[in-house]
């Protein structure tokens, strides 16, 4: 019966897939070879799920895949369920539109698992048994610890799992043409069927492909990136430096100053920080939330029970950081090298946040867009980013799951005296009950900026779950009162600075800025656009061989008026290349036009945010600078102002086994 129902939620997938497929950065011709790629990569994990299906039988085996992961392993798998599609499209997006800053995110994401190796890993796995309420309970008051986990758990789990759905239909929409809606069912589908018939063994092992899958897509591109400069990081550096549509990119965002530099200055200028991380305040409390943050995650933290004992959690977590850190180095010629290659005009222009980099980069490497290689490398990495959306939520429904059913029911509404086959029951449905969640929010999404929901995840996990689970471990004054009074505040102060902060949509400004660009900038800004296109002009030579527009197009017109004379003009271009370039321009001032259309219609009416302001109240994007030290502060004043009997006589017992490890296996017997 598994298996029919694992092969049914395969075909429906792709099925739907393709029934739905329609214009995207694919040619029709060369659409066949996207799905026969994805379905060898979808088929390879669906078989794995029906090998898993049939070893899932306990709760030990859904919730921990029976304790019988490897440390090297379960360090892939970690690398796995880390690596998501914001580290392989995002970074790699970031890093060739704006150089060392995107960069700067790898080192982020990295260093957090230094926080995770030397105080969170091997603690974890000898108090732990399945989630996060398990390792409070343990010398906490049971119930109040594994209710305040849950919710904790849930809400980081669904801001997490909204990015990463949302991400999944706007990717698998933008790469191949699948309308946004079924790409976002068909994510959920394949999870739930990871999730409900595999439970963490499928999970892990599915994790574990796909890391390998990422990594060695990632190896063979950097392979055809780096080769032509024989392997020499000055040499490659030095080339991004020279290229003219890098230089092109730094003068774009840096506005007038550009017309004091010279090409080889803007050049370097791509290497150096402050081209989209401006605010060094900003920059500290996105530090803080990514390498504090990591440690709270309640998925990463899960994988911890997954082996067999403290040992083998310690490998996986520096198997993991060697992976994971590899995998960051590489991003630095994924990004550099799509910017030489493709240009970040190109990158922008199919995705302004250039999350697409890396896969028309593949495309471009392999032959073009023409090209029966190119289409192939595209349908490679596209499967791959595919497959680490899935991956990754499927981990995310998982530690949802446990929440709701190991937690919540079998922990605190029966009181731990529900039957393994009960447990695996409860675990089953509450995942169901997630993904239908998960796959009706990232469709209710559409549209939505959901970027800052990772930052938040993050930042929640850092000021809730963090100090809760640290001072746990290390205080011994902490107590219940303290840890729900912690994840409380902690939890409750980054969501709210969040919804206070510029990553919520301000109506005012959304359309304003549609109306500057349907009517036309404001003198100044006309002016200061007219001489930056002088200078661009003036410096590359771009313009030595185009023949002018007649009539001259006024820099103040609405971009209607733009367009139409720009069009008009087309016909009257002799040069192949001026011809092509005013093709392109005119392409881009459509669109642009139809953007601030639909946001006109989207916030027709609309004065103030979802938290009731006309502008941001908390100037910084992420609340990790506040949120974090109020989150310890909040246990440490709780634990001190309420008394807990059982906190204080657990402690010596908790300090040998986190240490030890005696008797790991029986520790949320308490």
């Amino acid at each position: 019966m598994n298996l029919k129902l694992i092969l049914g939620s395969a075909a429906l997938a792709l099925g739907s897939a393709a029934a739905f497929a329609g214009e995207g950065a694919v040619a029709d011709q060369y659409k066949w070879l996207t799905f026969m790629v994805f379905g060898g990569i979808i088929g390879l994990t669906m078989y794995i799920t029906y090998w898993a299906s049939k070893r899932v039988h306990s709760t030990s085996e859904f919730y921990a895949a029976g304790r019988s992961i490897s440390g090297v392993q379960n360090g892939w798998a970690i690398a796995g369920d880390y690596l998501s599609a914001a580290s392989f499209l995002g970074i790699a997006g970031l890093i060739s539109l704006y150089g060392y800053d995107g960069f700067m995110y790898s080192v982020g994401f990295l260093v957090a698992y230094i926080t995770v190796l030397l105080v969170i890993a091997e603690p974890c796995r000898n108090i732990g048994k399945y989630t996060l309420g398990d390792i409070l309970a343990f010398r906490n008051h049971p119930k109040a610890s594994k209710t305040i986990a849950a919710v904790s758990t849930i809400t980081v789990s669904i801001f997490y799992l909204t990015a990463q759905m949302v991400g999944g239909g706007v990717l698998v929409k933008t790469l191949i043409g699948i309308d946004y809606e079924v790409s976002v069912m068909v994510v959920g589908v394949l999870m739930l069927a990871y999730v409900v018939f595999g439970g963490m063994v499928a999970t892990t092992w599915v994790q574990i492909v796909k890391a390998i899958l990422l990594v060695t897509a990632s190896l063979i591109l950097v392979f055809l990136v780096w080769a032509p400069y024989g392997f020499s990081l000055p040499g490659f550096l030095d080339s991004v430096i020279h290229n003219e549509g890098v230089q092109k990119q730094v003068a774009k965002v840096i506005g007038t100053a550009a017309a004091n530099m010279t090409p080889e200055e803007l050049g370097q200028r791509f290497l150096d920080p402050g081209l989209f991380l401006k605010n060094p305040i900003d920059q500290i409390s996105l530090g803080m939330a990514l390498v504090l943050g990591t440690a709270g995650l309640p998925h990463i933290l899960m994988r911890f029970f997954t082996v067999p004992n403290a040992k083998e959690a310690r490998k996986s977590v520096v198997w993991a950081m060697g992976i994971i850190g590899g995998f960051y180095v590489l991003t630095l010629f994924l990004g550099m090298g799509a910017a030489i290659k493709v240009g970040p005009a190109s990158i922008a222009a199919l995705d302004k946040g250039g999350n697409m980099a890396a896969p028309i980069l593949a495309q471009y490497l392999g032959g073009g867009a023409d090209s029966m290689l190119g289409n192939l490398f595209l349908a490679f990495v596209a499967a791959v980013a595919f497959a680490t959306i899935v991956a990754v939520v499927a981990g995310l429904v998982l530690a949802s799951a446990s929440a709701m059913a190991h937690d919540i029911y079998v922990g605190v509404i029966r009181g731990d005296h529900a039957s393994p086959d009960e447990q695996v029951k409860a675990a089953r449905v509450s995942s169901v009950i997630v993904g239908v969640v998960a796959i009706v929010i990232g469709i209710a999404a559409k549209g939505q900026n959901v970027a800052h929901l990772v930052g938040m995840a993050f930042a929640v996990a850092a000021s809730g779950n963090l100090p809760a689970v640290l001072l746990t471990l290390y205080w011994k004054k902490c107590n219940t009162g303290g840890v729900v009074l912690g994840m409380l505040v902690g939890s409750f102060s980054a969501i709210a600075l969040v919804m206070i902060s510029p990553n919520m949509t301000y109506p005012k400004k959304v359309i304003a800025d549609a109306k500057v660009v349907l009517e036309g900038a404001p003198a100044k800004d006309a002016v200061a656009a007219k001489a930056s296109e002088g200078f661009l002009c003036e410096l590359f030579a771009t313009c030595q061989n185009a023949e002018p527009a007649k009539p001259a197009v006024d820099a103040k017109a609405p971009v209607s008026e733009k367009l139409a004379k720009l069009q008009a003009s087309l016909p009257t271009l002799t040069d192949p290349a001026a011809l092509a370039k005013a093709g392109k321009d005119a392409a881009k001032m459509e669109k642009d036009i139809k953007k601030a259309q639909d946001d006109l219609r989207m916030m027709e009416g609309q004065t103030t945010s979802l938290a009731g302001l006309e502008k941001p109240f908390f100037r910084l994007k992420n609340p990790g600078l506040l949120s974090i030290p109020l989150g310890f502060l909040m246990v440490i004043l709780g634990s001190l102002l309420f008394r807990d009997k059982r906190s204080e006589e657990m402690w010596d017992e908790l300090y040998v086994r986190q240490n030890t490890g005696i008797h790991a296996e029986g520790a949320s017997a308490h």
